[in-house]
This record gives C-alpha cells, structure tokens and sequence, in this order.
C-alpha cells in the first residue's frame, strides 16, 4: 500500500497511459475501492469517479491520468515508464502532468471521506481523474455529457510558481483555445496565364490581413489583465510552381479569454472564404469569490509562502467544467515549464503541500 503522495505519485507514473489509459485507471479505481468507503464508477470513456456523502452540494478534486508521449529516456520497457527520486523531486512522464496531483487528490479523498459521517452535513465529495485531457478533453466532455455536475471543484493542473517562485497560488481563470482553419477558394489557371484565374494564395493574404488588424479580447481578472490573442500559424496552398492556385488553407491559433471572442465569424461571410473550427477549448472564471477564497486560505495555511488569486496561461479541463455551470479554481503542484517536457519533474515537498491544501479545503468546505 502506498502512504505518501511520492509513493503513490511513483506508481501511478510508472504505468503507461499515453495511448491507452485503461492499466492506470485500473490502479487509481482499486486504491480508492481499497483505501475509501465511497461509491465508486468507471464510466464508458474510461473516467474513475468517486463520490462519498449526501446531498445537493459537491465539491470535487479533479484530475487526468493521460499523458502526452514520453521522450525515450523516458521510457523503461513496454509497460513500465522511468521514474525516480533525485534531489526531493520525482522526475519522469506525468509526475509534474498530472499524475502528482492525481496522487495528492486521492490522498486528500481519502482522509476527508474518513470524518465525513460527522461533519458532512449536506455535502457530497467527489474525486474524479478523466481520460483524454491531452487530446481536448474527451474524458471531461463525456463524464459533462453523463451527467457530471458538481457545484465546485479543485481542478489540480499546475499552478505553482505563479505570484513568486516555489509557491502554490490559486487560480480563479485561465485562458481556453479556439484553433481553426480558413480557407480561401479560387480557381486554377496555368501561371502564364494568371489573369485567367483566381489566386487562393493572394485571397488568403487577405485574410490574413484582416486577421491581424483584429483587437485580441482582454478581460480583467484577480488585479491582472488577461489577455487573448490571435496568430496564423500556418499556411498551405498550390500544386505546382506553374498553376495558380485554387484552394490555400490558413491555421489560426486563438486564445480565447472568458466572455469575450475575437471575431473570426467575419472571415466566413466574405466571398471565397470557408472558416472551420477545428478545436475549442473553453476558457474558465471562478464566479464566486466566497469558494476561491476558501481555497485560497487552505493553500495559505499548507505552505510557508504567501499564496495568490492568479490567472493561467493554458486551458485545462476546468474549462468545460465551467462552461457546464460548475465554479472552479485551479490548485496543483506543476511549474511553469515542466509540462511535456523530457526533464519534466515535480517537486515532492508540494506535492505534500498540494495534498495538505486539498483535504483542508474539503474539511473546511464541509
């Protein structure tokens, strides 16, 4: 039995889950069946959900146990990944996303639901850790789409090492991804005769053009502005350096910021062009001051450093629960820049920290 978040951590990194997350799902489902006495489901996706308690308040720990593919070194065999201790930190594929915090939560599960015959009230804990975060969140999407609606949630995704450096902040929103295709139609000519045509490329520089005059959307959150953006990433067009070409496609990568959306729509009501949205990630406010607050105070009282409400710069799967109407901050372990990575790590002293802040937050929300 693992009974420290870096014994626990180790496990759950060790066990491949970037093509299949089934033999860790299997893992995280018989520690809670073994540690907890909660009920506890496996959905059709593959999503582990376990509740504990009565009631129409929940308040839910939420992480993912995929993982993007690992760099070689990462990898020690067929069905086991590298992982290992070295200077008080775990290094290996998914310690830092987000097997670490997946650990903290379960943990913080696990010795909340232990007082809850005394203290629970009306109140309903939740652990869930979905599939698919890495690929737009098809675990998320799913358990929503079930009928997964907690009023809160913690969602673990890294948020260490915002406000000041080796502290755990509390963010209240974080920036969603729209990223979509343009693309601009004409008609073939051979180049001798360009006039003859209607070049695509030339019509999609026009795009372009228009794309770049756009004002990116701002809003302004815990003292800060967060900020959209829009950016052509990539352009594809031709078939051969004598044809004008009729048909060129145009990548656009958007950051999207809560209730406000740059006005890409325009683009498809010009003639010639087709806009398509290829990937939507929603982006995420905390609506209530009262809940991020009290979260806040549990991550205050865990560590020595002074947390803060703080903004993020990446989607996460507190995105869709968002936009399904449940209210959610964003607490975990990873610093900025160890995610994907060959060297991502995670520190094992706020992996402590992180699970100290999960189980005060849910006592104290009880």
């Amino acid at each position: 039995m693992a009974s420290t978040v870096a014994a626990l951590t180790q496990e759950l990194v060790a066990v491949p889950s970037h093509e299949d997350e089934t033999a860790v799902g299997n893992h995280i489902e018989d520690w809670l069946r073994r540690e907890t006495d909660s009920a506890i489901t496996r959905d059709d996706a593959g999503n582990v959900i376990a509740r504990a308690g009565a009631g129409e308040n929940s308040l839910a720990l939420v992480g993912h146990h995929d993982v993007v593919e690992p760099a070689p070194s990462q990898v020690a065999g067929p069905d086991e990944y590298v992982v290992d201790e070295r200077d008080g930190r775990l290094h290996g594929r998914g310690t830092a996303d987000m097997k670490g915090a997946v650990a903290a939560a379960m943990l913080a599960f696990r010795d909340a639901v232990e007082t809850l015959p005394e203290s629970a009230g009306d109140g309903e804990l939740v652990f869930a850790s979905f599939v698919g975060e890495e690929v737009g969140g098809v675990g998320a999407r799913h358990a929503i789409d079930d009928g997964f609606a907690p009023e809160y949630a913690i969602v673990g995704e890294g948020s260490t090492g915002y406000s000041s450096p080796g502290v755990t902040d509390v963010a209240i929103a974080h920036k969603g991804r729209r990223g979509s295709t343009i693309t601009a139609h004409g008609s073939a000519a051979h180049a001798s005769e360009a006039d003859a045509g209607e070049n695509a490329i030339y019509r999609a520089t026009d795009a372009v053009d228009h794309l770049r005059e756009l004002e990116a959307p701002a809003v302004e959150v815990a003292g800060e502005t967060l900020s959209g953006s829009v950016v052509v990433t990539e352009i594809e067009g031709g078939t051969a350096w004598n044809v004008v070409p009729d048909r060129c496609e145009i990548t656009v990568d958007e950051r999207t910021v809560p209730g406000e959306r740059a006005s890409l729509e325009a683009v498809d009501e010009l003639e010639g062009f087709e806009w398509t949205v290829d990937q939507d990630l929603p982006p995420m406010e905390c609506g209530d001051d009262g809940f991020a607050d009290l979260v806040l105070e549990a991550a205050d009282t865990a560590q020595t450093g002074s947390p803060e409400l703080v903004t993020k710069p990446h989607a996460t799967d507190a995105g869709w629960l968002s936009q399904a109407g449940t209210e959610c901050v964003v607490c975990g372990p990873a610093e900025p820049g160890e995610a994907h990575t060959e060297s991502e790590s995670v520190s094992i002293a706020v992996l402590e920290r992180c699970q100290e802040t999960y189980r005060r937050a849910l006592e104290s929300w009880l």
